[in-house]
């Protein structure tokens, strides 16, 4: 008897684990694909776009910037994407909707590789150009809480942070696919044919990679915690939603928000900023620049998730102020560093301010996670984390390319950054310590609250 028992003990584990294993799969093939297109449009705009679709601007940084701003339409439609995904998908489930999604805006990508340029049609091109941008936006806005709260509702309490932390780095993932496509491209190709006809095979290729990822989404459940609670929303006829979550959940939004400010800001300034900063400054060439990032994307992919134990052993608080802390020093050492036109020593500075990402980045799923119970988890980290981007990580290019063609100085975008920093740091001071909770305990801990909000409303 005792052999079977010491089998079955080790066995349950290990599937548990393996389940688990295919559920990260699952939500990571669907955000790495989503993430290549997202961020395949920030390289596209810095490369790309200004002379295709913005060829009468007065300058390259002009030119840019015009880019930049019809890539800020994505952030403005990816709160507006998280309002509705997360709604459906506190009621309908996080599998349904993650599948809308990547269809969603995996047309809208293939659609980009399509479009005539400004020489073809005129200003009708940009026109679809934000159009087809605002499509992307808004699915990607519905992508980030079903993915990471598919993982986070499935990983045990001891582990959240390291779990929850894959479909994080799932972003640098999509980030390194896109930027490889564009790299192989840009180096096998002419500069004319890349501009002409060469960018757009990375955007047709999203076909391909999008029927990957909906098929491995097919393979998995939502989880069982989730289940009970939308069992209990039909049966007890709670409410959820984004109304219900800044009803009862205010402080969390607000801190979620907070936490998203600075992470957002350094990463668009690190992954996209540097790449106009590169090409304009230093005057590097495309296939120089798309290298170095290819490598310093790759070293972030692996990092995250080991930042993601760290927060299971030490807890969230410590490591994110950290990052916040550290990413504050960023932009005075990064772009000197730069400026050296050393390949190693660019290639430094971009990893420094990836790993620095990091140590915010890889624990804002299960802190978020554990600030909302499951009834309005969806929406709640959902508005938290895409309405930031509206302000933080849309106009981060913008702000800065914009200094620096004002002040001819990378200055004052290193104080813009230390300013957002400050701000993320506050927030985190006051962030209370969540290592380790059952979303048990904080699905319980709502029932008491809405029962004695009842209970008050009667008196």
């Amino acid at each position: 008897m005792s052999t079977p028992a010491s089998t079955t003990g080790t066995t349950k584990p290990e599937s548990e684990n393996s389940g688990l294993r295919k559920v990260v799969a699952a939500s990571m093939a669907g955000t790495v694909v989503e993430w290549y297109e997202f961020f395949l449009y920030a390289s596209a705009a810095t490369l790309v776009f200004g002379h295709v679709f913005f060829p009468n601007a007065g300058s390259t940084l002009d030119g840019i910037i015009a880019a930049f701003i019809t890539y800020a339409v994505g952030f403005v439609a990816r709160p507006i994407g998280g309002i509705v995904f997360g709604h459906f998908g506190d009621k309908f489930g996080r599998k349904q909707l993650l599948q809308v999604s990547i269809i969603m805006v995996g047309v809208a990508t293939f659609a980009m590789g399509c479009l005539p340029g400004f020489d073809q049609i005129g200003y009708l091109a940009p026109g679809l150009l934000v159009v087809l941008r605002f499509i992307q936006g808004f699915a990607v806005g519905g992508e980030w809480g079903g993915a990471v709260l598919l993982v986070a509702e499935h990983s045990p309490a001891k582990s959240r942070g390291f779990w929850a932390s894959w479909p994080q780095s799932a972003v640098p993932m999509g980030n390194l696919l896109a930027t490889g496509v564009l790299f192989f491209l840009s180096s096998t190709l002419s500069q004319a044919d890349f501009l002409s006809w060469g960018w757009r095979v990375a955007f047709w290729l999203s076909a391909v990679i999008v029927l990957i990822g909906y098929y491995i989404r097919t393979k998995v459940s939502d989880a069982p915690i989730f289940l009970e609670a939308q069992k209990e929303v039909v049966e007890e006829n709670k409410s959820f939603g984004v109304l219900e979550v800044f009803r009862r959940y205010p402080r969390g939004v607000f801190t979620a928000m907070g936490l998203r400010f600075a992470e957002n800001i350094l990463y668009y300034l690190v992954v996209t900023f540097s790449i106009t900063y590169l090409a304009v400054v230093v005057e590097a060439n495309t296939s120089r620049i798309l290298l170095l990032l290819l490598v310093a994307h790759f070293i972030h992919f692996c990092s995250v998730p080991l930042v993601g134990r760290l927060s299971d052993h030490v807890g969230r608080r410590p490591v994110y102020l950290t990052g916040a802390v550290l990413g504050g020093t960023w932009g005075f050492f990064a772009f000197p560093m730069m400026d050296t036109g050393n390949d190693f020593i660019i290639l430094a500075a971009i990893t420094i301010g990836l790993l620095f990402h990091a140590l915010m980045y890889a624990g804002q799923p299960s802190i978020m996670a554990e600030m909302f119970p499951t009834r309005m988890r969806y929406s709640g980290v959902s508005l938290g984390y895409q309405v930031t981007s509206i302000v933080a990580g849309s106009l981060a290019p913008i702000i800065a390319t914009t200094l620096l063609a004002r002040f001819d100085s990378s200055v004052p975008v290193a104080l813009y950054l230390m300013g957002a920093c400050i701000i993320t740091a506050i927030v985190v001071l006051t962030l209370k310590e969540t290592r380790g909770i059952s979303l048990h305990d904080v699905d319980a801990a709502d029932a008491r609250d809405t029962a004695a909000l009842l209970a008050s409303a009667k008196k």
